[in-house]
């Protein structure tokens, strides 16, 4: 055994043990400079990030994740890239006040603008905001709705043809709401008992309505197609759509079935904005809705706002002066359907076939001067 003072002057390269029976290993310590040689420290997300990450977490759509996520960015900006966390109630109600008295904005996207704002504190931050009574808030306008009479309608119908025309008709005679009818799969249709099942609908709801009898084979028709389209998709490699939740996890192969497919698919593959993954989405909205501007200038109707909506056009006669829609709140069900043989089939109603009277029939608020009826709340 050699002295120890007759080692070399040598540094010491401390070396790696023979592991022990035990299987663990000795390892030399590590210098200051070695530390993160081999381990990286993760960086906390980026505050959007994390806000994104919260309303996934809260199962928000990814529409509202793009406007909370906007308005937090331009909160930010509007404060000179301050963080918000040293920002307070005062800063809150200067960016508010900032929309309303020099953007002209109006009262929904302003109130939209402070729910995303009290997200970012509350969800994101963890900063509980007092009320914000220091607000200039938009005034909410009170306008009279544009309703159609039965000629307009009809004109309107008229002048689309294809896949908006049966959008359209569709729309009119379920009262869906066109994101609602845009996201309908194959199997939320039912044609024997001529119903449809809105799928987490608005407030992630669930509903049952009407299959009008109108648009019953032009949308077999159509999807004999949607399925030749499926077919050859899946040739392609493709054929995959998206699914809700975890239910991809959950059923593999359902997103390549045919019964989970768009009812109105698009007519290109796209790529998902949240999992990158390319397929085919439904429909654009924006194009159903330059469909029935199109169809409204050359049918020469009057102009509405809601252009994009076909259900709010409520059927009325100024004679009558009844309203005769076929879904609004109040009427009762074997009244609903009495104007509407031509749109919906007629079934008998769930009172009357437990015995029980039907209900007193609950007309809308005429307006004389307007000679319309306000349309349901609902649509």
């Amino acid at each position: 055994m050699i002295p120890l003072n007759e080692l070399p002057n040598a540094p010491l390269v401390p070396t790696r043990s023979r592991p022990t029976a035990h299987g663990d290993e000795s390892t030399p310590p590590r210098s200051a400079d070695d530390a993160g040689a081999d381990y990286d420290i993760p960086t906390p997300p980026r505050l959007l990030d994390q806000m994104r990450g919260r309303l996934r977490v809260k199962h928000y759509s990814i529409r509202t994740e793009e406007a909370y996520v906007d308005w937090a960015r331009r909160y930010i900006l509007f404060h000179h890239k301050v963080h918000p966390s040293k920002l307070g109630v005062a800063e809150v109600e200067a960016f508010l006040t900032h929309l309303a008295v020099d953007r002209k904005v109006s009262a929904s996207t302003q109130a939209q603008a402070k729910s995303a704002l009290l997200f970012l504190y509350r969800e994101v931050l963890h900063i509980e905001l007092p009320w914000l009574d220091q607000v200039v808030s938009a005034k909410t306008p009170q306008r009279l709705p544009v309703v159609l009479t039965e000629d307009e309608v009809r004109r309107l119908l008229a002048g689309m043809r294809g896949t908006p025309r049966l959008i359209a008709n569709l729309l009119y005679g379920s009262g869906l709401r066109l994101l609602e009818a845009l996201r309908l799969r194959v199997k939320d249709l039912d044609f024997e008992r001529r119903e449809i099942l809105i799928r987490d609908g608005k407030g992630g709801k669930d509903r049952v309505t009407m299959l009008p009898a109108h648009v019953v084979h032009d949308l077999k028709i159509h999807l004999i197609h949607v399925r030749q389209l499926h077919a050859e998709d899946t040739a392609a490699g493709n054929g995959r759509v998206y699914l809700p939740h975890a239910l991809a996890a959950k059923y593999p192969n359902a997103s390549s079935q045919w019964m989970w497919q768009y009812v109105f698919p698009s007519h290109r593959i796209s790529r998902d904005p949240r999992s990158e993954e390319q397929r085919r989405h439904h429909a654009d909205e924006k194009a159903v809705q330059r469909w029935m501007r199109q169809a409204l200038h050359s049918t020469g109707n009057r102009q509405t706002r809601h252009t994009a909506h076909i259900a709010p056009f409520v059927r009325n006669s100024p004679a009558s002066i009844r309203l005769r829609h076929s879904h609004c709140a109040g009427i009762a069900w074997s009244q609903r359907r009495e104007h509407d043989d031509d749109l919906h089939a007629r079934t008998e109603s769930r009172r009357a076939r437990r015995g029980k009277p039907a209900r007193p029939i609950a007309l809308g608020r005429y307006n004389d001067r307007a000679h319309a009826i306000t349309p349901c709340r609902h649509l």
